[in-house]
């Protein structure tokens, strides 16, 4: 309900001169097979998903590629013109642009990354960190089972830990990265206090609405570097679109600028 994708494709339409929209679908969990085999039929040419399909997707489409196949997650699907789903995972990829877009010289072997969550979005994060080079990557989830069997899934650097040991988690922590829900509107903050957090450290969050959440509102009164998750968004978008449409759209600061407005 508060995404801002319909609003952003509906800018990259009109800026292309596509006749075309984003509409959002709320897909009940256990449903999802049935949506997705709609797409073809009803002339779409591909889907997002979000909270909580990207994994259960993975069984559903007829091709993944090997991005996906690795995350273990999908956060795209492509209707192709014999009725074929191909998912790919954009995730991974809108997360390092909006890092290196903030930060161009992040080093990311730099220190410990602390990643909060263990869903399709923290599996996407975690492959993408460690493919940049991330030497430790501590994993905190209210269940250690499912942070455990993600850590188990990719191996080192990642290593889950115990929710009861999240504020211990930060000693030391280059970057902390809230994957999960807490902070959205309308959900409870996240349950983190940021004391041991260096003050070199970085803190994301993948939320968007709010676009300072409580966890980067106590980070920025500590001084702390903050980022949004709103990129991460834009630039998922864009290899979405040259999957959908064979065409590469840009995120431009008149972009950013109209969604922020919004938010």
């Amino acid at each position: 309900m508060h995404s801002r994708s319909p609003m952003l494709h509906a800018y990259w339409f009109a800026e292309h001169g596509l006749a075309g929209a984003y509409a959002p679908l709320a897909i009940e969990p256990g449903k999802l097979g049935p949506a997705l085999r709609a797409l073809h039929p009803l002339g779409f040419a591909g889907c997002n998903l979000t909270i909580p399909h990207k994994q259960e997707a993975m069984a559903l489409v007829d091709e993944v590629d090997e991005t996906a196949r690795r995350i273990g997650a999908i956060s795209c699907v492509v209707a192709r013109p014999d009725g074929a789903l191909f998912g790919t995972n954009n995730d991974c990829y809108g997360f390092i642009e909006n890092l290196l877009e903030a930060e161009p010289r992040l080093a990311f072997d730099a220190g410990p990354v602390v990643v909060m969550g263990a869903g399709g979005g923290a599996r996407a994060i975690v492959w993408a960190l460690a493919q940049r080079g991330a030497r430790e990557i501590r994993l905190v989830n209210r269940t250690l089972a499912r942070a455990q069997a993600l850590a188990a899934d990719f191996g080192a650097p990642v290593r889950a830990l115990d929710w009861a040991d999240r504020a211990q988690a930060l000693d030391g922590a280059a970057l902390l990265v809230n994957t999960t829900s807490q902070g959205m509107v309308g959900m409870a903050p996240l349950d983190l206090s940021l004391a041991r957090l260096p003050a070199h450290a970085l803190v994301a969050d993948i939320i968007y609405t709010p676009l300072e959440t409580p966890l980067l509102r106590a980070a920025r009164l500590r001084g702390l570097r903050t980022l949004n998750g709103l990129g991460m968004l834009l630039h998922q978008g864009r290899p979405a679109w040259k999957a959908w449409f064979g065409i590469e759209p840009k995120v431009t600061p008149e972009l950013r600028a109209r969604i922020e407005a919004t938010l």
